[in-house]
């Protein structure tokens, strides 16, 4: 499995417990530098980040791959609608959370999104 990470750097115990849910080992993490310009119309600067992960279209079809999104929601949207153009299909997610109490703030994986299987879930409620 290839997780491909928009946001901080994944720590070693989150790896491992993103290996335990998933039920698979991470080969490689890709990770991306997410900083766009405010200034700057957002759609215009999300294709250069998805274009830097090094994969082929085959392998965006058919490769495992995860996806650890970044946290402000108008990246995140536009880089899942980049990805589900590339993938054909929504791809899975990472969800972090807080830990209670720590200080300074850590994060640990809560969850895997399937987001496919919520989108279509969701079909039959046409």
């Amino acid at each position: 499995m290839i997780v491909i990470n928009f946001s901080h750097p994944l720590t070693p115990t989150q790896i491992t417990a993103i290996e335990n849910l998933a039920g698979n080992v991470i080969q490689e993490v890709i990770q991306i530098k997410t900083q766009l310009d405010p200034q700057q119309p957002f759609g215009e600067q999300v294709k250069p980040l998805i274009e830097s992960i090094p994969f082929l279209s085959q392998q965006w079809q058919t490769e495992a791959i995860l996806i650890n999104l970044p946290s402000f929601s108008p990246i995140a949207a536009l880089v899942l609608a980049a990805l589900h153009g590339r993938m054909g299909y929504f791809p899975a997610v990472v969800r972090l959370r807080p830990i209670e109490g720590k200080v300074p703030p850590q994060f640990e994986v809560a969850e895997i999104l399937n987001l496919q299987a919520i989108r279509d879930s969701a079909r039959s409620d046409r």
